[in-house]
């Protein structure tokens, strides 16, 4: 089996520039369009989106490698590094607070140039302990020994790729930080694709390979954008798409240096990630106009509460015993609530009659 990284003119990678051009112009209105979204909501729910998408991405990246982390803890250790101490409510450990730090330097300092140096300090902070699975492997430097991915059980294994030899790692690294680094006319969301591409193929640690990928992914799509904030987790559709991404990437690792088809998947990819964000996007802003809307209106904490969670989307059918229920009180407060909200026009009664008397939103379809 010949890879990539084997053939005479690697790492000269090849595509159709014309198709590519029509899509990355499409991805780029994405973009537009989520960034200037983004800018027209408030304050407190921008910030809001960036810790959710940051914390996303976190988990979503270590959950791609098998590693499952406490979601409330990297929100908090997020926080922390963002300076949103108001939302820091746990402290994280080591392992934690290193994969948020090697996240936030890659987007907040998308400027800097990468080096060596800043690479192995991201390894580190992956790794504080030294150890990956309880297993002792070399941090903060290229590897020295070979790397072979595989699947299947103990001595049925089926090699899906090989990397180069560890003697190549520091020139074919070196290679890659100068072009890496190096000003050109190229699109930088090309880039983050084929910079994805080209470390990941590299393989250089020991482990960490495909989190370290994904974080020089981010600080090529913030340079893309221009902005160190965050509104979408490629990671997150990277995991949902899990199989797809290992398939398309093993074909190309094991085709030729015309990685056409490799660019296409990740343009889609990044595009389904952004359409996610403009989802999220959508709802923001029909609950900032709702609460706009409802700006003059007196009404108490239980009566928000519960707005917030149809505007939210309920789950379910919202009855009087739910409202009790989730405010906190009583059945005669309820049923007390829901009227006077009824009386304003801003709650309907559903079709349905009796025990299953709900209600809604004025401008939810009944």
């Amino acid at each position: 089996m010949t890879y990539i990284h084997e053939l005479e003119n690697w790492p000269n990678f090849l595509w159709d520039e014309e198709r590519l051009s029509a899509l990355l112009i499409q991805l780029r209105h994405k973009q537009g369009r989520l960034i200037g979204g983004m800018e027209s909501i408030g304050f407190h729910a921008r910030d809001e989106t960036i810790l959710q998408t940051v914390t996303q991405d976190v988990v979503k990246s270590s959950e791609i490698e098998g590693e499952i982390l406490d979601p409330a803890l990297v929100r908090s250790s997020v926080a922390r590094h963002l300076g949103m101490e108001s939302a820091a409510t746990r402290i994280a450990d080591r392992n934690i607070d290193g994969v948020v730090a090697m996240m936030l330097d890659a987007t907040q300092n998308f400027t800097e140039p990468l080096t060596q140096e800043r690479l192995f300090d991201w390894h580190i902070s992956l790794f504080p302990m030294g150890r990956s699975d309880f297993k002792k492997i070399r941090v903060g430097a290229w590897r020295t020994g070979p790397v072979h991915v595989v699947s299947g059980q103990f001595g049925k294994e089926l090699i899906h790729f090989t990397a180069p030899a560890a003697k190549r790692v520091a020139e074919e690294m070196n290679r890659f930080l100068r072009w890496f680094n190096s000003d050109t006319d190229m699109d930088l969301v090309l880039k983050a694709a084929i910079a994805h591409l080209w470390f990941i193929t590299i393989h250089p640690f020991d482990d960490g390979n495909g989190r370290i990928a994904r974080a020089l992914t981010d600080l090529l799509l913030a340079r893309s954008e221009k902005s160190p904030h965050r509104f979408y987790s490629l990671s997150a559709q990277i995991q949902a798409e899990r199989k797809g991404y290992y398939t398309i990437l093993e074909q190309t690792q094991k085709g030729s240096l015309h990685i056409a088809q490799w660019l296409e998947w990740f343009f889609a990819c990044i595009g389904r990630a952004i359409g996610n964000a403009l989802a999220t996007l959508d709802t923001l802003l029909h609950k900032a106009r709702a609460w706009e809307a409802l700006a003059d209106i007196s009404l108490n904490e239980r009566q928000r509460k519960i707005i917030n969670r149809l505007l939210d989307g309920f789950d379910g059918k919202l009855t009087s015993s739910k409202w009790a229920k989730i405010a906190k009180c009583s059945q005669d407060t309820a049923l007390r609530d829901i009227l006077d909200l009824m009386d304003r026009g801003i709650l309907v009664k559903g079709a349905d009659s009796g025990r299953s008397t709900h209600y809604l939103l004025k401008t939810t379809p009944v």
